[in-house]
Parts: C-alpha cells; structure tokens; sequence
C-alpha cells in the first residue's frame, strides 16, 4: 500500500463519517421538534383534554430521550473521527521518520 492509497483511504473514512455525523444531526433535530410539539400539547391541553396532555408529555419524554440518545451518539462519532485522524497523523509521522532513517 503505497501513502497515496493510504491517505485516499483515510479521506474516504473521515469523509463518510462526517456524513453519518450530519445524518445523526437531522435525528438530533428530529427528536428536538417531536419534544418541542410535545411542550405545545402540554402548555395548550394541560387543564382542558387529559388525553392531548398524556400524548404531549409522552412526546416529550420520547424526543427528550432521542435527543439525549442521539446527541450522545454524535458526541462519540466526532471523537471517533478526531482518533482516525490523529491515527493518520501518527501513521504519517511515523513512516517518515523511517524515511529519513533510511536517506541517512
């Protein structure tokens, strides 16, 4: 494997999973509106229709736990993709380092 495929490799792998990370966002903000729509349901019916009040607070919990879920997950993905590259970086150090061994 030559450096050239190897960084080609490491930016197809950072490129995707900045890719999933964006893609947990619009989940992230799935979740944030469904728990928003539930505030509204609880805050309008809260006094008037028990059932409306039993479903917003329902979808407050849900979109609360998909955020919490979610935000944790994108959380982890971004340090995921800080180790790759600074696996890359050691791995580039390192092979140049052997190079200059090698010149000398």
């Amino acid at each position: 494997m030559t450096i050239d495929e190897m960084r080609e490799g490491y930016e197809k792998e950072v490129a995707y999973q900045k890719h999933m990370l964006r893609n947990l966002g619009y989940w992230f903000q799935l979740f944030t509106i469904i728990s928003g729509c539930g505030l509204v349901l609880i805050y309008f019916f809260h006094g008037k229709t028990l059932w409306l009040t039993i479903m917003g607070w329902v979808f407050f919990v849900i979109g609360g736990l998909g955020m919490f879920m979610f935000g944790y997950t994108g959380w982890r993905g971004q340090k995921n993709v800080q180790a790759v590259v600074a696996d890359y970086e050691a791995k580039i150090n390192h092979l140049q380092k052997q190079a200059r061994k090698a010149v000398k």
